[in-house]
């Protein structure tokens, strides 16, 4: 049955927008943007009117909510080989190879990490949409690694509590162009979509959104460098724009780089090429606590092995030049 919520508006909260004050509820548990779409679908009244998401909510106004039941899946289970590294009733982690897309869209209805998901699993929390069962964060296609799955609803509630909090850390291993003078540092830059390019990501908007990268160098080579990256927000690109903005693009970025070659000696002293065919990105650690019975749990994924072999002749090459 759908789930109907009420809230009187205090004063401590007025003039919010009303899918930030949604958002910050802590008995509705959900996203912003699953928000938004509840807006948009007429499932929020305010004192019984259709607003919309930028309403600047007023003392003592009453807000109605209605949580519809998901709708049918329309998407058809495919028996694609996952590498599952945890898994009970409530939640899945799994280790995503590069090239999967996550979830349909726009010419990816199928081959889909979703389609695997659901030949995997029965079940899967509804609360992300018909397209989206069960996902909690994402990853872009070219970037491999951890990701979380929630098979039932109050597991995926709980855990994007989590993620909202912050209390979900994200470590990500990236091969990135140019050499550093420090050891690390923070980007605190805000995120939007692209003026013209409606498919990228960018920090020049004018209007985005809070995002904090932290990054350790934890290896240099001769023209490129190894980092350790940590997310406190988690907008679309976030590491792959934060990083370009500053000068040293994830190689084999080619929407926010260059760097689709390079040119490195190999151990017979010659020169040669290496081809990029995806960004250097990877999500390698993931550490949170159970949304159901609150233990912590810890995961790590190791390097994909184009990832692998990249770093190997990064190490020759330095040595070579020495």
């Amino acid at each position: 049955m759908p789930k109907n919520y009420h809230f009187i508006v205090s004063e401590n909260n007025t003039h919010q927008r009303l899918d930030l004050y949604l958002s910050r509820q802590t008995d509705l548990n959900l996203s912003r943007s699953r928000i938004q779409e509840l807006i948009k679908q007429d499932e929020v009244k305010v004192n019984r009117k259709t607003v919309k998401a930028n309403y600047s909510v007023r003392i003592h106004d009453q807000v109605d909510l209605i949580l519809p039941d998901p709708v049918p899946l329309t998407v058809q289970a495919e028996e694609i080989p996952l590498e599952i590294v945890f898994e009970d009733e409530h939640l899945l982690v799994l280790n995503k190879p590069p090239g999967l897309v996550v979830h349909p869209g726009a010419g990816n209805r199928e081959h889909t990490l979703v389609n695997a998901l659901l030949a995997h699993c029965r079940n899967l929390s509804g609360i992300g949409g018909v397209l989206r069962p069960g996902i909690v964060h994402r990853l872009d296609k070219d970037t491999s690694g951890l990701m979380i799955v929630a098979k039932n609803d109050d597991a995926h509630q709980e855990l994007t509590r989590l993620l909202a909090a912050r209390k979900i850390c994200r470590q990500y291993l990236a091969i990135v162009a140019g050499n550093f003078t420090r050891s690390g540092g923070t980007i605190d830059i805000p995120i939007g979509r692209h003026v013209h390019q409606r498919q990228k990501m960018s920090t020049k908007t004018g209007h985005g959104k809070e995002a904090v990268t932290h990054y350790t160098v934890r290896e240099q080579f001769r023209a490129t460098s190894l980092l350790l990256v940590k997310l406190d927000t988690g907008r679309t690109h976030q590491i792959r724009v934060h990083l370009s903005h500053i000068g040293h693009p994830v190689l084999g970025d080619m929407a926010y780089g260059r760097w689709g070659k390079l040119s490195l000696y190999a151990e017979n002293k010659t020169k040669h090429e290496i081809a990029l065919t995806r960004q250097m990105l990877h999500a390698a650690k993931l550490d949170f606590l159970h949304p159901i019975d609150g233990r912590p749990l810890s995961f790590e994924a190791p390097l994909p092995e184009d990832m692998r072999q990249l770093l190997e002749a990064l190490r020759i090459d330095v040595c070579k030049e020495r």
